[in-house]
């Protein structure tokens, strides 16, 4: 196969890339002189996935919830009985996995052995190999797991922060499942999953490092091992969401000694995904950069009361059918953060947004889209998940120029609104 070329003259980085026809799409970007290589092997597959419709098929399945969280954990076996992180230990290469809501990647990061570490990475993800006798001893394993995120502070505060703002769109339940869900868990749901969402079509690759772009196509080409694309596309079955949120508030306690906090947004502007959804984003980005960066008045203010510390931090998480602003840290009195903060905005919402700091931190957004080519692995990984948003992350700029200051004013109006926010707080046992 061949792949295209594209050079960004602002960045001066050049993309590969190119669509086997098998399917899989096949990013390589080159990056001479750097010690690290690296490379993520993703499928658009998440947490959220639990309900559709198999390219062929006529009926909806419907699989426990977890169940992408523990297929990830079954990849790593072998049919010898081995696991692979012993094959990647002998090349002296760090390789890891993760399930997010809407992606699960397959990744590692090495000083050398590029290619026989990609080789490794090709060949486990298409290979599946589960026995009823495995998968029962996995749901102890993670069990455990789920029982550990149970007592983590900063993991419930979060699910919570999400409970509140979602009604019925799965996103608000927990990556890895429950105790429950994951008892239901057989090898003939994991193969119905694999055979669906690891089909190459649903597939991206991205590698990136100090490498010859036509040995590392080889290498993928020749590690290829299925070419039978999905001639559609997998039907993912989503509830409706309404636009209210489930409830403002909600807190638990926990054994620690500061509270923890999120509080946040809900985006009900979704359904989009492409240039539209890239240019909110930056939108967003500009906005909490306006608002609650580390040069406002408001930040200060909070600072300096005592109200936050240096863990308080916010960003927009984007999604094509959901996205939220979430704002979280450490305070000794949260609810006193969370209305300071929603009486601020009002006040900009009176006022008006301030078109010179729109300026400055729009120039900011672009310096940290510019530092973001440094971190080999930040930037692979971003790349991939905005791929499955439709989004061209290498061409950032022709998105980002077109942002203008009315953009992110009408922005603010519809985004950040009182009766779409809502606090989740961690308290220390006996508060």
């Amino acid at each position: 196969m061949e792949l295209t070329q594209r050079k960004n003259e602002r960045t001066g980085e050049t993309l590969y890339q190119g669509k086997h026809k098998s399917g899989l799409e096949i990013y390589i970007m080159p990056r001479k002189d750097y010690t690290k290589g690296y490379a993520i092997f993703g499928t658009k597959y998440g947490s959220v996935d639990s309900t559709f419709v198999v390219p062929g098929e006529s009926e909806a399945t419907e699989v426990p919830d977890g169940i992408a969280h523990y297929l990830e954990h079954k990849m790593f076996d072998q049919p010898d009985g081995s696991n692979v992180f012993e094959q990647f230990a002998k090349l002296g290469t760090n390789a890891n996995a993760f399930t997010s809501f809407n992606m699960t990647a397959y990744l590692f990061s090495a000083t050398s052995n590029m290619m026989e570490n990609l080789a490794v990475l090709m060949d486990y993800v298409q290979l599946p190999y589960f026995t009823e006798e495995s998968v029962q001893k996995e749901q102890g394993i993670i069990g455990q797991e789920i029982r550990m995120y149970d007592d983590d502070a900063d993991w419930k505060v979060f699910f919570n922060f999400l409970n509140c703002l979602y009604q019925k769109n799965p996103v608000r339940l927990e990556i890895a499942g429950t105790i429950e869900s994951i008892s239901k868990i057989n090898s003939d749901y994991l193969y119905k999953c694999y055979n669906t969402f690891y089909n190459l079509s649903n597939m991206t690759l991205f590698v990136t490092g100090d490498i010859d772009v036509d040995e590392t196509l080889d290498v993928i080409e020749k590690n290829i091992k299925k070419n039978e694309p999905f001639e559609e596309e997998i039907k993912r079955i989503y509830p409706d969401e309404p636009a209210e949120i489930c409830e403002a508030y909600k807190e638990q306690s926990f054994s620690i000694a500061m509270p923890k906090f999120m509080m946040g947004f809900k985006d009900n502007d979704a359904g989009y995904g492409g240039k539209k959804l890239l240019k909110k984003i930056i939108e967003i980005n500009i906005l909490l950069q306006m608002i609650l960066g580390r040069g406002t008045k408001l930040y200060n203010r909070l600072y300096e009361e005592g109200l936050i510390n240096s863990r308080f931090g916010a960003e927009y998480n984007p999604q094509v059918d959901y996205g939220f602003t979430a704002i979280d840290g450490e305070s000794r009195d949260p609810k006193r953060v969370y209305d300071i903060i929603l009486d601020d905005i009002e006040r900009l919402r009176k006022e008006g947004l301030c078109e010179e700091d729109y300026n400055r931190i729009k120039k900011v957004i672009w310096g940290d889209y510019i530092r973001s080519y440094n971190d080999v692995e930040g930037y692979a990984h971003t790349f991939l998940s905005m791929s499955f948003m439709d989004v061209d992350y290498f061409d950032y700029y022709d998105v980002y120029k077109n942002v203008t200051f009315e953009d992110v004013c009408k922005r603010f109006e519809s985004h950040f609104k009182r009766e779409y926010s809502a606090l989740s707080v961690a308290k220390p046992i006996g508060e």
